[in-house]
């Protein structure tokens, strides 16, 4: 069957998120942010956030291993908003043609809970899903299949009904492990080429005709 009910992933689909974009402006050079994203604020540590941890015991608990660094580390939190590279062009006009057209519209999101809601304020769009399942709420992360079984029972849907967009390999097999269609994001133009071929965006045509 195909999909009826359209998942969107944000961060890498709907918004450009980087934190290099704020420690360009702090570090001399390109080869100093890929060390201190590498060797201090890495991925791993801020996968922890997206789990639940809050930022203010994540960042004491770094500035303790890294006191020269401190300050940088707290930018991290103060200065957070200027790792946002705005909107990923024509995602988020894609998410609105969707729920123009009535089409469920839902997001699955690696994200802090305390961040989340800055990010909102700055990207009003991120209030028109129907069900929204943020990690760092639910203290469940992609690609664990949990956060995917949360999702499914509060927006009372199957699998199978879902087509989940997402930038992520791993997050994506674990999605396709589930039953979702799932669509591995890289352009808005390709996303929108395979929705129309689903039929999901075909009602768009025709409502715009």
């Amino acid at each position: 069957m195909n999909p009826t009910v359209v998942v969107f992933d944000i961060g890498g689909v709907l918004i450009d998120w980087n934190p290099a974009y704020l420690y360009r402006k702090l570090l001399p050079d390109e080869a100093a942010v890929s060390a201190f994203l590498g060797e201090v604020c890495t991925s791993a540590w801020n996968e922890q956030f997206d789990a639940g941890r809050p930022f203010a015991e994540g960042i004491a608990a770094l500035g303790e291993r890294h006191p020269e660094r401190v300050a940088l580390i707290e930018a991290y939190w103060l200065r957070w908003h200027e790792m946002l590279g705005g909107e990923v062009a024509g995602t988020a006009e894609i998410l609105r043609l969707l729920k123009t057209v009535g089409v469920p519209v839902h997001a699955i999101s690696n994200w802090s809970a305390e961040t989340f809601p800055r990010a909102k304020d700055i990207y009003p769009f991120l209030g028109l899903f129907d069900v929204l399942v943020v990690s760092g709420t639910e203290k469940l992360v992609k690609p664990d299949a949990a956060i995917f079984n949360r999702f499914l029972e509060r927006a009372g849907v199957r699998a199978e009904e879902c087509i989940f967009i997402d930038d992520n390999a791993a997050n994506i097999a674990a999605a396709a492990a589930l039953g979702f269609h799932t669509e591995h994001f890289r352009t808005a133009e390709a996303l929108e080429a395979r929705l129309t071929a689903l039929g999901l965006l075909a009602h768009v045509e025709e409502a715009t005709a």
